[in-house]
């Protein structure tokens, strides 16, 4: 499991800043996908009248986790970038660590 937190000081280089600041930091989420995108033209005309499927379809999938990608802003500037993490099951954005052993008197 991997914890972030919902801020974190590091470096802007845009040019209004050009050194280390606080960033918002967010989780990535890819858009919706386009219908007007040449590939997805293409692969509908492609799909058109008889013939049934026309390209491979994947159903070996290997891995159980994906890249997490975080996407950080600058409080001053407002500049974005993202920041891709190592491969983890679980990931949370600035939660409290939760006591293991119960409560303690």
């Amino acid at each position: 499991m991997v914890n972030i937190p919902k801020e974190r000081k590091t470096y802007c280089k845009s040019k209004k800043c050009s050194k280390h600041t606080v960033h918002k930091v967010t989780q990535y989420k890819a858009g919706k996908a386009s219908s007007f995108a040449q590939g997805k033209r293409r692969y509908d005309s492609k799909q058109m009248g008889y013939g049934g499927q026309t390209k491979p379809v994947f159903h070996k999938k290997a891995k159980t986790t994906k890249k997490i990608t975080i996407r950080l802003e600058c409080k001053d500037c407002k500049q974005k970038k993202q920041l891709v993490l190592k491969r983890c099951k679980k990931f949370e954005l600035g939660e409290k660590k939760k006591n293991v052993d119960g409560p303690s008197y």
